[in-house]
C-alpha cells in the first residue's frame, strides 16, 4: 500500500473514531449547548462544514503561491488543507449556528477527547506518508531525526503533535474539576494546541512568510489566541499543578 493511500486510510480512520467517540461524549457529559436533539443537529452540520471551509482557507493562507499558482484554475486551490485552519472554521461555525438559532451555553466540551484522539491518529497518516505531506520539520541533526525519503534527516514534527496531544489529554484529564466553567475543556485544547502549533512552525518549512515575521499558521495560531485572550490566563491557572 503506498504512503497516500495508508494516509487517507488513517485519516478516515481518525474521523470514524473521532465521530465515534464524541457520541460517548456527548452522552456522558450532556453539556448545555447539545442537550436539544435539533440543536445537536444544526450545530453537528455547522462544526463539519465550519470545519471543511476554514481547513480549505487556511491552506490557501499557509501557501497562497501554490494555492493560487494558476488561478481560476481551480484544481490547485484544493488541494490542500490545515488542522489549524479546521479547529478554527469548526468554531466559527458552530458559534455562528448557535446565535442564529439562539443557543446558549457551552456546547465544546463534548468535542475534546475526540479532536485530540484523531487528530493523534491523522498524524500517524501525516508521519507514514513522508515527503509528499508536507508536515515534516526543517533538517537536524538530533539523534531521532527522520529520513523522509530524500536523504535528510528532519525533524519528525508529527511525532512530535502525539507526544503533545497525549501529553495534554492527560493533563486536561488530571485537571478536569478545576475547568469548572462550561466550556472550559475545549478553551483550554485550542488555546493549548494553538500555542504549540505557534511554537512548533518555528521548526518547520515555511511556504510563505507574512509581513517578514511568521507564516500562515502562526498568523491564525496568533489570531486563535487572540479570541481567547479573555480566558487563557484563568485556564492557565486552573492548569497549574499542585493548584486545588
Amino acid at each position: 500500500m503506498s504512503p497516500v493511500a495508508i494516509h487517507t486510510l488513517l485519516e478516515s480512520l481518525a474521523y470514524f473514531a473521532g465521530m465515534r467517540l464524541f457520541l460517548v461524549e456527548r452522552r456522558r457529559l450532556t453539556p448545555p449547548g447539545l442537550r436539544d436533539r435539533d440543536a445537536s443537529l444544526w450545530i453537528g452540520v455547522a462544526a463539519v462544514l465550519g470545519a471543511a471551509l476554514g481547513a480549505k482557507l487556511g491552506y490557501w493562507i499557509e501557501d497562497p503561491r501554490n494555492a493560487f499558482a494558476d488561478f481560476p484554475d481551480w484544481r490547485r486551490l484544493i488541494e490542500g488543507k490545515t488542522i489549524v485552519g479546521a479547529l478554527l472554521g469548526g468554531l466559527a461555525g458552530v458559534e455562528g449556528i448557535k446565535r442564529v438559532i439562539g443557543v446558549e451555553g457551552s456546547s465544546g466540551d463534548a468535542f475534546v477527547y475526540p479532536l485530540m484522539f484523531g487528530m493523534a491518529i491523522g498524524r500517524v497518516g501525516c508521519f507514514l506518508a513522508g515527503l509528499a505531506d508536507h508536515t515534516y520539520g526543517d533538517p537536524t541533526a538530533l539523534p531521532w531525526g527522520v529520513d523522509f525519503g530524500d536523504g535528510v534527516p528532519r525533524h519528525p514534527t508529527q511525532l512530535y503533535e502525539i507526544a503533545f496531544l497525549a501529553a495534554w489529554a492527560l493533563l486536561l484529564h488530571h485537571r478536569r474539576a478545576a475547568l469548572a466553567e462550561p466550556g472550559d475543556r475545549f478553551r483550554a485544547l485550542l488555546s493549548g494546541y494553538l500555542a504549540f502549533r505557534l511554537a512548533i512552525e518555528a521548526i518547520k518549512p515555511v511556504p510563505y512568510v507574512y509581513l517578514g515575521l511568521c507564516s500562515g499558521i502562526q498568523l491564525l495560531c496568533v489570531l486563535g489566541l487572540a479570541y481567547y485572550h479573555r480566558h487563557i490566563g484563568r485556564i492557565a491557572r486552573a492548569l497549574a499543578w499542585g493548584r486545588k
